[in-house]
């Protein structure tokens, strides 16, 4: 018997989607590549820049602090994507699976674990201030609303929960 979308759950695919998009995008090679090959002044070069905001390294040139941060805000985000996918009520309470409410709830859940994963990694950086953890946040919810689609449909078709 093939394993189809029978037996896909809309937070594991959106569980998925975000792991990947942490995992591609966020790479150190990505995050190279778009520095140096995209112009930030047009949509497509900021929109590809913006991809690699969740990024993850290995850099003997930053200090260990940076480094568990820019880390800990790509496995937050993550963490976090799966916690919302749960606890976000639009895939619970749509009547048939598919609907516009498991899109948008998708979505939602990248906008607020983008900013909540950007507010927790900036509070344990040297010298955090409230400032800063409030601008690290909107960062992390523009990435969260021009991505977020992406988890959006991935989560569409999945069942609730398991179950």
């Amino acid at each position: 018997m093939p394993l189809g979308n029978r037996y896909r759950t809309a937070p594991g695919a959106g569980t998925l989607a975000a792991l990947l998009l942490v995992l591609i995008f966020g790479s150190p090679f990505y995050a190279d590549w778009a520095q140096k090959n995209t112009d930030p002044d047009t949509a497509g070069g900021w929109w590809l820049r913006l991809l690699a905001w969740p990024h993850w390294r290995f850099s003997s040139s930053d200090s260990v602090r940076e480094v568990v941060a820019a880390d800990l805000k790509a496995i937050l985000l993550v963490v976090l994507t799966a916690l919302f996918l749960i606890l976000l009520p639009g895939s619970q309470l749509a009547r048939a699976r598919g609907t516009i409410s498991q899109f948008f709830a998708g979505w939602a859940a990248y906008i607020f674990a983008g900013g909540f994963a950007a507010l927790l990694t900036t509070l344990i950086l040297a010298n955090p201030s409230l400032l800063g953890a409030f601008r690290a946040a909107g960062e992390g919810a523009t990435y969260g609303l021009f991505v977020g689609w992406i988890i959006g449909i991935a989560t569409l078709g999945g069942r609730r929960g398991v179950g």
